[in-house]
């Protein structure tokens, strides 16, 4: 089954944003950020506005045609720094009394590798109803097919076992051990060497 996909634009935007909050409502990393229900109902889906906004202006992202799925893509060069001041002002920007907004940045950032060119999952997204229809492969395997043609490498943080399995399945191998979130779930930074599905 051919899944088409395309770069999406500004009009995309509030769907994008619409479906990263309706697939990370449930998820463990999600729940920790925003551990009250109603909380993390009405505050959530600012905070996915805020990542499309983001990847929008120095990634891509990618999205199906029929708007099921969408993948955040940054890519990062050999000499990045990351900005922990841009945490701050997003957490001020989504909810200033919620350290773990903050927090969250602060804690990839401290494990995301360093020193070579590669491509960054941020998130990728698979509307509930849909899940398990081979999208979010789809999606992923497009970028990875040119990271491969590119000799280019792939990271991501997994965070769930679900997402980890299929990150597995597609080459992707853990960094190190996994990153604990204070009283919270585990996340999996996960790095893959071009030509690592082959």
């Amino acid at each position: 089954m051919g899944v088409a996909i395309r770069t999406a634009n500004a009009d995309d935007r509030e769907p994008v944003t619409r479906l990263l909050d309706a697939a990370f409502q449930d998820d463990p990393v999600s729940g920790w950020i925003f551990p009250a229900e109603e909380d993390r109902r009405a505050t959530h889906p600012r905070l996915m506005a805020a990542f499309v906004d983001i990847v929008m202006a120095e990634g891509r992202v990618d999205v199906t045609e029929d708007g099921a799925a969408c993948a955040l893509w940054l890519p990062v060069p050999a000499e990045s720094a990351e900005e922990e001041e841009g945490f701050a002002e997003l957490r001020e920007a989504i909810d200033p009394d919620n350290e773990r907004i903050e927090l969250i940045g602060t804690l990839t950032a401290g494990v995301h590798p360093a020193g070579r060119a590669h491509e960054y999952l941020w998130m990728i997204g698979v509307a509930p109803g849909r899940q398990g229809e081979g999208l979010g492969t789809a999606l992923i395997g497009s970028v990875l097919e040119r990271c491969d043609r590119e000799g280019v490498p792939a990271y991501l943080e997994a965070s769930s076992e679900r997402s980890r399995g299929l990150y597995e399945r597609l080459g992707f191998a853990l960094v190190e051990r996994p990153l604990e979130l204070p009283d919270g779930p585990l996340m999996w930074p996960m790095w893959r060497e071009p030509g690592a599905s082959r």
